[in-house]
């Protein structure tokens, strides 16, 4: 049943304190401002198969009734040669880019096999893309469940297909495609770039795939002042192997931003700063890339052509986005990223595809010099403002966080570096906010800047109790980042939603699937005032009359002067001084974050000023209780017209 939108956004807010009003929201959820619509669906009765092609040219696709999940048909995908092989399903050309779409069936093979949902793409420049969204194994029908998948408007021949890890014939059924619902975003909440102005930078990571749908654009817009591409700047996305290859150079790889283009189109457009993330890297970057003459089965390449490699590489990509996206601003970028194992040892050598603790870099230079070399070759290449970062995660491990320290302190004195990156993706159960907070003292005691990368905190609990938990997380974790803002210049969250999040089954993020904010978010601006800004512009105007006589004429000229100001005024919020029945974040407008301070105060969790407890009073009793937040909650659903309500 769906709510008034407005009681809706409420949930979240009240989930941060005790149940003031129990039951009063118990079934609220966000509304859509478009429903899911059906676009094509078959459960293969009629035996009309036409809307699927095979992938591989090879397979027959057709109705049967050998098996059926619903009625007594199903489509039958045989002849298969390759594991590849399996119907497709074409979105281009049919439906638009930008919105969200969900995929729904249920799918079997003929015996035990693992059957995968994925998403096949070209890019802008030619190229073409893969991406796995869901799988299932299983020896009996398997349901695919409204899985989601978009594509952004700078891509081409979009499929959906489904395959199987062998040529076993594949059956399909009840086979639905949908427009998913449309979310609006909250527009009457705090943006989180405006609460934190005052600190640092508030910035997300988000992929192509993620950043497709309006809803997403529209809350970095909203919340966020810095951008990092999720994986479109990494270095298997920025290499590009043909055109390495066609070069003829074995020193000098070529790069493309292609699949980073709609990323930095939006950035671009929306005057978004980036976070470059990352040149150098153990994985998500190509094998061929470290081996003699590009050959993926070559041998090692030696030191020397690394270096060669490794300067022409960073150097290209900087060119690249100098030439290509001139305005975008790179104000920080990652050079290195995850060298140290959590013992503080550097990782062991080997191939990138074997163990997780292997480095192709250490298995051509043996030590780390090849952390210094990049440094010198981003610092030569790197555009004037863009600070250059060493990366890494589990940051607060004692002997980690020493590494760290020692490598960033050497270069350091040879000028190579600007900051430490702590990645920050923590769990509600480790560390805790104490530990986290050594290591971020540890590092700003090195006078670098220190940015939070990566932050997210997961959670197994998705109670009530176990989404209050991961608030506090949150809110000590952001506290110690207050507190040592004079040396931390951002703090990125890495992803979205929980539902997109590349941990999204323990929801590590501060807002739902659905783009509502969690209680998450409203512990980090609990106590944080918002910074407003306001602009007066004052315009004069003057005449200045001149009159000249000469023995024949007068002459009389008359020049008009007009003189612009323009005044900014930033102010914070923290006595405004009027009293307005419940603006409990002193910003004289009523919204959820004034009913998260006034539960919090009557829970016994949080004080007010004097201003506060003057508005605290919505409803005239002499005290502050729950009938306040009764009176304040029906305001804000505006099921009452004003505030203070007096008792009967």
């Amino acid at each position: 049943m769906k709510k008034n939108n407005a009681v809706a956004g409420i949930l979240s807010a009240v989930m941060l304190s005790t149940a003031i009003v129990p039951g009063f929201f118990s079934n609220a959820q966000a509304d859509a401002a478009t429903d899911a619509k059906v676009l094509y669906s078959n459960d293969f009765e009629s035996g009309d198969v036409s809307a699927f092609t095979g992938r591989g040219g090879v397979e027959v696709i057709e109705t049967s009734t050998a098996k059926a999940h619903s009625g007594t048909s199903s489509m039958c995908i045989s002849g298969r040669e390759k594991g590849w092989n399996g119907p497709q399903y074409l979105l281009s050309n049919d439906y638009e880019p930008g919105i969200e779409y969900t995929v729904s069936a249920w799918v079997c093979a003929e015996w035990y096999n693992t059957i995968n949902l994925s998403m096949e793409y070209t890019d802008a420049g030619g190229e073409r893309h893969y991406s796995n969204l869901a799988s299932k194994g299983g020896d009996g029908w398997m349901e695919f469940s409204d899985v989601k998948v978009s594509f952004s408007d700078d891509v081409t021949n979009v499929y959906i297909y489904f395959e199987c890890s062998d040529t076993a014939n594949i059956y399909i059924d009840d086979f639905v495609f949908k427009q998913a619902a449309v979310h609006d975003i909250q527009e009457d909440i705090p943006s989180l770039k405006d609460v934190y102005a005052n600190y640092f930078k508030i910035g997300c990571a988000a992929t192509a795939s993620e950043l497709a749908p309006e809803t997403t654009k529209n809350l970095i817009k909203k919340h966020y002042n810095s951008l990092t591409a999720g994986n479109e700047l990494k270095p298997d996305s920025v290499l590009d192997y043909n055109a390495t290859i066609a070069s003829g150079s074995n020193t000098n790889p070529q790069v493309t931003l292609n699949n980073a283009r709609s990323i930095l189109n939006f950035c671009r457009d929306n005057n978004i700063p980036m976070r470059g993330h990352v040149f150098v890297w153990h994985q998500q970057t190509p094998d061929w890339f470290f081996r003699e003459n590009y050959e993926a089965n070559g041998e090692w390449a030696s030191k020397e052509v690394m270096l060669e490699r490794l300067e022409n590489y960073i150097k290209n990509v900087f060119a690249a986005l100098k030439e290509e996206y001139p305005t975008v601003e790179f104000y920080a970028y990652d050079v290195v990223n995850e060298c140290y194992l959590d013992n503080g040892s550097l990782r062991d050598p080997g191939a990138n595809n074997g163990s997780q603790q292997t480095s192709p870099w250490m298995q051509i230079f043996g030590d780390d010099s090849y952390i210094e070399a990049a440094f010198q070759f981003a610092r030569e290449y790197a555009p004037e403002g863009c600070k250059l970062y060493y990366n890494d995660f589990n940051e607060y491990m004692p002997q980690k966080t020493q590494a760290i320290y020692d490598m960033a302190m050497k270069l350091k004195e040879k000028n190579l570096i600007d900051g430490i990156g702590m990645q920050s993706h923590l769990d509600v159960g480790f560390p805790t906010a104490s530990a986290y907070e050594k290591a971020l003292a540890k590092f700003a005691s090195t006078g670098l800047d220190i940015q939070v990368t990566e932050l997210d905190i997961t959670t197994n609990d998705t109670s009530e109790a176990g989404f209050e938990k991961q608030a506090q997380i949150y809110s000590d974790i952001l506290d110690a980042c207050v507190k040592y803002a004079d040396s931390i210049s951002a703090v990125v969250f890495w992803g979205i939603t929980d539902e997109t999040s590349w941990r999204a089954n323990r929801c590590p993020l501060l807002f739902n699937g659905d783009y509502t904010a969690k209680p998450s978010y409203y512990s980090i601006i609990d106590g944080i005032y918002p910074i407003q800004t306001t602009t007066t512009t004052a315009t004069t105007t003057t005449e200045t009359t001149i009159t000249t006589t000469s023995s024949s004429e007068t002459t009389t000229d008359t020049t008009t002067t007009t003189t612009t100001t323009t005044t900014t005024n930033t102010t914070s919020n923290e006595n405004p001084g009027d009293v307005i029945p419940g603006d409990l974040n002193l910003d004289k407008t009523l919204s959820m974050i004034d009913l998260v301070y006034l539960n919090k105060f009557i829970a016994g969790s949080t004080t007010l000023n004097e201003n506060q407890e003057k508005n605290a009073e919505c409803f005239i009793d002499g005290e502050i209780n729950g009938n306040d937040a009764t009176a304040l909650m029906k305001r804000i659903a505006n099921q009452i017209s004003s505030l203070p309500v007096t008792a009967n």
